[in-house]
């Protein structure tokens, strides 16, 4: 039995914002490609990016891995180039905030040179200079489900669904705007 956020909806959501924008030229830095959620966070990428005529550039796509300290060469490499991406899908917030940092370093402001945009709403999204736009998981209730799910089970009861999937839902702060 599992309890996860709709990871592929809202990664469609993430780049159907920044393509509602007006930004075209979109990475995406991406979580451990062993991980399921990491994979249909991509699909999402993909899926946002076709959906909107947009053809995907796989060399502006990096693995990130999901913790700041491997996304940092990975985001350096999207941004330190002549041809770099407008905005910045990163699979989670921590490699996000870690491409905002890099972009400071190159001397890039966010959102006017590049727009960032995270997933997983942590409490250090809301912290940096320059707050990040992200998409937030139910957290909490994906907590609680998992909790009565085990509950259930401990009694002896049968589960009504082995796998609950939650939405998610876009949160706009500072991070992102139409490109220049």
């Amino acid at each position: 039995p599992s309890v996860d956020s709709d990871n592929l909806a809202g990664a469609q959501q993430a780049v159907d914002h920044l393509l509602g924008l007006g930004h075209r030229r979109i990475g995406f830095l991406a979580g451990r490609p062993d991980l399921l959620s990491a994979q249909r966070r991509e699909q999402g990428y993909r899926r946002a990016l076709a959906a909107a005529g947009v053809a995907v550039d796989d060399s502006i796509l990096r693995v990130g891995g999901f913790r700041a300290e491997t996304a940092a060469g990975p985001a350096r490499e999207l941004l330190d180039r002549p041809d770099r991406p407008t905005a910045v899908f990163a699979a989670n917030d921590l490699t996000a905030i870690k491409t905002m940092e890099v972009a400071a370093e190159l001397g890039l402001s966010v959102p006017g040179d590049l727009s960032v945009i995270g997933f997983d709403d942590v409490p250090e999204a809301s912290r940096p200079a320059t707050p990040l736009t992200t998409i937030a998981q139910p957290l909490r209730r994906m907590g609680e489900q998992a909790m009565e799910m085990l509950l259930a089970l401990l009694r002896g009861e049968e589960l009504a669904a082995r796998h609950l999937t939650l939405a998610t839902h876009l949160v706009v702060r500072s991070s992102t705007a139409a490109p220049r």
